[in-house]
């Protein structure tokens, strides 16, 4: 055979050497490495404690990728290793390794959406809504809630009015976002409510900040209706004014954790609860629900009447009869328990 002819064949084997690497690279970086059955995509957690190796280690207990040593291979050569980012990121089918290491170098994590809403009732369902959806522990919340100078350093709060700082709102949030970072994010949607503007006017009708958040919940509790919440919180305010019992049932179905009760019983009266305002004077410790900026601007600019009786109307519309007198207040609360019974509404 000609020196040419083994030239050929050298560099026919060369091409084919060549080929298999290539292929072999590109089914081992560049072909799908996700191949899940019955799901079309899962998440990956980074904490911040999590090193090279736990990323690793998720990966491989995630089943994300058929050869270990080749993923690792080349996370250090894209240098992963030196930039871990915490966070939650979603792997879908059909990834292959190379995409897989950029959305964990690059941060391309998937945001941890947080409703705060009328599902909440108190801050214990708070701090366990939070611990459930992000990486922060209930420890670390209740830390925060209970640090008396920040609460008062940024709210004008105290631990027994916390639950006054939680904005009913939606927060789209990094699922490893620490803690003075998410209550950064909520004391700005904090502070657009609590503008100068509102706080002269608390001072003006006399409340603190933390005292109109109490009133505004109780009031909000009562109605949904604009009209009926200034009403509302005219007849609370006299009722604080001339020193008589709130007797607000919201406030009972707070004290007794029955959140979703329609009708008061004269044993819920009975509780034994600084929330019981059949029992005790004044303003309950703090607020009973996450409140809104209408049932604030309502207590703000309350209306001012003789009114220190107040029942829902018979026809169950949301709205009140008002009254300066009891026996006036008796025949309302008589029409409405008798409208509550033909209903068949019992608790």
């Amino acid at each position: 055979m000609s020196k040419k002819s083994n030239r050929k064949i050298s560099a026919l084997i060369f091409m084919l050497i060549l080929a298999a690497l290539a292929y072999f690279v590109y089914k081992l970086f560049f072909s799908d490495a996700v191949h899940f059955k019955d799901k079309n995509y899962t998440y990956l957690y980074i904490k911040h404690t999590d090193t090279f190796e736990d990323i690793l280690n998720s990966v491989d207990s995630e089943k994300l990728v058929n050869n270990l040593k080749a993923f690792e291979w080349l996370a250090k050569k894209m240098e992963l290793d030196k930039n871990i980012h915490p966070g939650k990121y979603r792997v879908t089918n059909g990834m292959n390794t190379r995409q897989i290491i950029n959305l964990l170098k690059y941060n391309k994590q998937e945001k941890v959406r947080l409703t705060f809403n009328s599902q909440i009732h108190n801050l214990e369902e708070f701090i366990n809504y939070v611990d459930e959806k992000l990486e922060i522990d209930s420890d670390e919340l209740e830390n925060y809630l209970n640090d008396e100078s920040k609460l008062n350093e940024n709210f004008s709060l105290d631990p027994e009015t916390a639950f006054g700082l939680i904005v009913p709102d939606v927060f789209d949030v990094s699922w490893a976002i620490e803690t003075d970072e998410l209550f950064s994010k909520i004391k700005d949607e904090y502070d657009i409510i609590w503008n100068n503007n509102r706080i002269k006017q608390a001072k003006k009708i006399g409340f603190s900040i933390s005292e109109v958040i109490t009133i505004a919940s109780i009031t909000q509790c009562e109605s949904n209706i604009e009209s009926e919440q200034r009403k509302i919180a005219g007849v609370y305010i006299n009722r604080l004014r001339k020193g008589m019992l709130l007797q607000a049932d919201p406030t009972l179905k707070f004290a007794n954790g029955n959140f979703d009760a329609r009708r008061i019983l004269n044993t819920d009266k009975e509780i034994n609860s600084p929330y019981n305002t059949y029992k005790y004077k004044g303003l309950p410790p703090g607020p009973i629900c996450l409140v809104s900026t209408n049932a604030i601007d309502a207590v703000l600019n309350y209306s001012k009447h003789d009114f220190i009786f107040f029942c829902a109307k018979p026809q169950l519309n949301g709205f009140s009869d008002f009254s300066s007198t009891y026996e006036q207040h008796r025949k309302y609360a008589i029409a409405y328990q008798k409208a509550m019974n033909q209903k068949g509404i019992n608790r």
